[in-house]
């Protein structure tokens, strides 16, 4: 090889190394520099329904933090999958970012999914959790939850409760109370949330577990009757309900909850940008008032503990639709 030659081949390697170094320093200067035009919010639900709710309110506050506009955009299916899948292959950037909610964590049981919920993620941080209520025909001759229970079993498959459809988190939440107190009622998917209350108040089924959102307008009509709230603290708008482990089923525990994720990869440093934003944001006093209208209440923290919830309910559904024979429509 001549003197020439070997002197051309040093000097393109010297243009490479300084070509990959201006570019990390380019890539370093444009997260620094984040975020540098709007960012999404995707959504798997339609709407008008909770989970948008939640992601307008955040949306607003988090466009605030950032000094960019926070737009959503929902992309709704009977699972909750299409939305995800969308959000998750987008580039990692930081850009584009994914509500997820409680039936995340649900869907890995019952679908075969086109993604990793827990190796294709970032983690941001949890941003509410509230509990399920649960609410009964008030012609249903019980006063309190273990009457209902009482009921069930001298009368097995006699009752029936309704969900917005196998799957679905409402039906999870219900076979686990079948399945923590011994009692068999029949199940009744519906295709959404509004008939499955308006049979409950017709008195075609008579029981339901349902979102505070959703069911607390008609227990304040007296259209139905609440029984008990499913998580460990009772509900401020009805604090004379008792939760289920104060009813007597004391192992009985499940949280309603929306949290924030990005597609993997995201850079570190726009991960903790966005972390610190959203933790800002559910700290400011409007966010829990506004939360409080659906029952929910903020919670924020750090990326670890988001991903350890993911973790452990993805573990705890899966042995649940595996015992109980639980599959998708």
């Amino acid at each position: 090889m001549s003197k020439m030659s070997r002197s051309g081949r040093r000097s393109v390697t010297a243009c490479l190394l300084a070509a990959a170094c201006l570019c990390l320093s380019t890539m370093s200067h444009a997260q620094s520099d984040y975020p540098s035009k709007p960012v999404k919010i995707m959504v798997a639900f339609a709407r008008g329904g909770g989970s948008d709710f939640i992601a307008r309110l955040l949306a607003v506050k988090l466009g605030e933090k950032l000094g960019q506009p926070v737009i959503v955009e929902a992309w709704a299916d009977v699972s909750g999958n299409l939305g995800a899948e969308l959000a998750l292959k987008a580039p990692p950037d930081g850009y584009t970012l994914f509500l997820a909610a409680a039936s995340y964590t649900v869907n890995p049981s019952i679908y075969r999914l086109s993604f990793d919920p827990l190796k294709d993620i970032t983690p941001i941080a949890q941003l509410t959790r509230g509990p399920f209520i649960v609410a009964i025909n008030p012609k249903v001759p019980a006063n309190n939850l273990k009457e209902l229970v009482d009921l069930a079993k001298r009368q097995p498959g006699k009752l029936t409760y309704g969900s917005a459809g196998n799957g679905s988190i409402v039906h999870m939440v219900s076979e686990y109370f079948l399945d923590t107190t011994g009692i068999d009622i029949v199940h009744a998917p519906y295709r959404g949330t509004s008939p499955t209350l308006t049979d409950a108040i017709a008195g075609h089924i008579q029981v339901v577990f349902g979102t505070v959102a959703s069911t607390l307008p008609f227990v304040k009509s007296g259209q139905l009757k609440a029984l008990a709230v499913t998580t460990s603290k009772r509900l401020l708008a009805l604090p004379d309900i008792p939760t289920v482990m104060e009813a007597g089923f004391p192992s009985y525990q499940v949280t309603n909850w929306h949290g924030l994720v990005a597609p993997k990869g995201l850079p570190k440093d726009i991960q903790a940008r966005l972390g610190k934003a959203v933790n800002e944001a559910l700290t400011m006093p409007e966010m829990d008032s506004c939360m409080a209208q659906d029952g929910l209440t903020a919670v924020g923290g750090r990326p670890e503990e988001f991903d350890a919830l993911l973790r452990r309910e993805i573990r705890q559904w899966g042995a649940l639709a595996k015992k109980r024979g639980i599959k998708a429509e």
